[in-house]
């Protein structure tokens, strides 16, 4: 699921969004959820996504109102990590009883970034 704001993301809309988040998650925990924001101009992501926005799964913003290729090459492949960690997270929660289930030992989130190009 993807929250989209245009121009600016208040502390107010960080909270609300990140809690809608997490009770969606309540219900469907495999559940990726994240917030784009659009029109940004030369902006970087606002650091009260990073404070309050602790339940997002991704974040990514748009200089514009459309992406530019490597905006939308960016949200593609995130997109496709989604559906992959999904799908993932729903087998190991429905199918945890199963003798042909997968056996995980290690589970891990990392966390990726990546910078603004030089404006």
């Amino acid at each position: 699921m993807i929250e989209c704001k245009i121009d600016t993301v208040t502390t107010h809309d960080a909270i609300a969004y990140s809690e809608k988040a997490i009770a969606h998650k309540r219900v469907h925990p495999y559940l990726r959820y994240g917030i784009l924001i659009g029109n940004r101009k030369h902006y970087p992501l606002p650091g009260r996504l990073y404070r309050h926005g602790f339940y997002f799964d991704f974040m990514t913003s748009w200089v514009g109102f459309n992406a530019t290729s490597e905006e939308q090459e960016g949200l593609l492949n995130i997109l496709v990590e989604e559906v992959q960690a999904s799908q993932t997270l729903e087998e190991m929660l429905y199918k945890s009883r199963s003798t042909k289930r997968k056996r995980y030992f290690v589970f891990h989130k990392p966390l990726r970034m990546k910078e603004m190009s030089a404006i």
